[in-house]
């Protein structure tokens, strides 16, 4: 009873790890990459205050670059992503084999009419032939393509300055209407200097980017499949 007992168990936890292994959506951490966590915070230095200065001191000076540079800083990301493949081959085989077998032949040379009838016996016996032949084909071709593109902006909020000067920076963006919810989000590492003059940076300069897009609402229910279903069709082995 108890090996009945532990055979159900076992049998029901893989049965439930395989159904929840279908039913979990796709998921995206939003987490620093590792070596961001590791990389110390690049230590504030003192300001120098000059008296007299016509350009001003401090964070904000009167003359400056109006560009992210401290923390809680926001920057224009301007998405700009697009994907285009395309994948063709082609593949054909072709073989024949031919294989014969013929029995050999006795003769008589004398002039024995006994002996002469027992050759020609003997030789619808031996010379029996035997030949065979085979031959496949195969030709199969396969085609893929794809043409995918993702344009839009996204204010984005400097959460870590490094060491080496790089800024980790995150930012989310969500838009309601008629009851359907959108929702961009994406972090990554990027560099001061690839900032441009209006405070903005393009995707592509993103390190570590990590970009989603996801859609809430009535219209996304109706085009996915049910829960119900999706356990059905985790246990249904045909």
């Amino acid at each position: 009873m108890r090996t009945v007992a532990h055979f159900s168990f076992i049998t029901a936890v893989l049965l439930f790890s395989g159904c929840t292994a279908r039913l979990t959506e796709p998921e995206m951490t939003f987490t620093p990459p590792k070596y961001v966590e590791e990389m110390p915070s690049r230590e504030e230095e003192g300001s120098f205050a000059s008296r007299g200065s016509l350009f001003g001191q401090g964070d904000s000076p009167l003359f400056s670059d109006h560009k992210a540079m401290h923390v809680n800083d926001i920057v224009t990301v301007v998405i700009s992503e697009k994907a285009t493949s395309s994948n063709k081959a082609n593949k054909a085989l072709a073989e024949s084999d031919t294989m014969g077998l013929n029995g050999g032949v006795f003769s008589s040379v004398g002039g024995n009419s006994l002996v002469n009838k027992a050759v020609d016996k003997l030789n619808g016996v031996a010379n029996i032939g035997f030949s065979a032949g085979s031959s496949s084909d195969y030709a199969g071709s396969g085609s893929s393509t794809k043409d995918a593109s993702f344009t839009t902006t996204v204010s984005a909020r400097i959460v870590k300055v490094m060491a080496n000067g790089n800024y980790f920076i995150t930012g989310r963006r969500e838009i309601m209407v008629d009851d359907q919810k959108q929702t961009i989000q994406i972090s990554g590492v990027i560099r001061p200097y690839d900032i441009d003059q209006n405070n903005q940076i393009n995707s592509a300069k993103i390190s570590d980017a990590k970009i989603m897009y996801a859609n809430e609402g009535d219209i996304d229910r109706s085009v996915n499949q049910g829960w119900g279903s999706k356990i059905v069709g985790a246990v249904w082995p045909f």
